[in-house]
């Protein structure tokens, strides 16, 4: 199985994933152009993805979940819930839309891709396992707050993009309002530097590598969340950044 973040943050999430003949995208939140671009200068072929699976339905998710299925005849794979939200934040007409609940299994052949409910403050969101045969990739991001099935989940698989959003003293002196920086440390928002960190020092020990997913531009950076991460896990954990910017090389689970 390969993974690629195509992007990763508040301007736009998309992960393509492959293993067993399968492609998924996981999220739509950049252009289709973009996304036809990254991936053929990954040797890919955006026409050849079998499903567009969201997350949940805020628009750094889903903003070009529309033009994925109209241009690249993508089909959508969402909860009900998911897909009414996000057609009201006008994604366009879409007409090939297969409903999932939080905590179904999506079959795709030799892909199962396994969803979980999250605390996140989106509608209905729901976090990813990916597997193929042995092999499993955790998608952990837009969590809200550590809780247990999230560690349960961490502990499952082989490799992880796990959310590092925001440094707390970044987010305390930064620019941000007192109401969005009390919804992003609150139950229903991200997961600090310190919380990823904690979770995958303490879940993390099976990890091939973990990819920092989900940065803030204001909050945080590459460099602090890497420090971070680096001084509070106790394993030899390889680390990886999503870039908000560009697309990150293969990994390889």
């Amino acid at each position: 199985m390969i993974a690629i973040s195509l992007q990763s943050g508040s301007n736009g999430n998309c992960i393509y994933v492959e293993g067993g003949g399968v492609r998924v995208l996981i999220d739509a939140g950049i252009s289709g152009l973009k996304a036809q671009r990254r991936l053929e200068a990954a040797g890919r072929n955006i026409r050849n993805v079998d499903a567009l699976i969201l997350s949940h339905d805020h628009s750094d998710h889903t903003s070009g979940a529309g033009i994925f299925q109209r241009k690249f005849a993508l089909p959508i794979h969402a909860t009900r819930k998911t897909m009414s939200a996000a057609q009201r934040r006008n994604i366009g007409p879409v007409e090939d839309v297969r409903f999932f609940s939080a905590g179904d299994t999506i079959d795709l052949g030799s892909m199962q891709v396994h969803t979980m409910p999250t605390p996140h403050d989106g509608v209905d969101g729901v976090m990813f396992i990916i597997q193929c045969g042995q092999k499993r990739l955790g998608v952990l991001t837009d969590l809200g707050h550590p809780f247990e099935a999230l560690g349960a989940a961490l502990g499952s698989v082989d490799a992880a993009f796990i959310e590092s959003n925001y440094d707390p003293g970044m987010l305390r002196n930064g620019p941000y309002p007192v109401f969005l920086q009390n919804r992003i440390a609150g139950p229903g928002g991200h997961l600090s530097n310190d919380q990823c960190a904690s979770l995958l020092d303490k879940c993390g020990r099976g990890l091939k590598w973990a990819c920092l997913a989900h940065l803030s531009e204001q909050n945080n950076s590459p460099e602090v969340a890497m420090r971070t991460n680096r001084q509070a896990i106790s394993h030899g954990l390889t680390l990886h950044i999503a870039s908000r910017y560009e697309a990150g090389g293969p990994l390889e689970i």
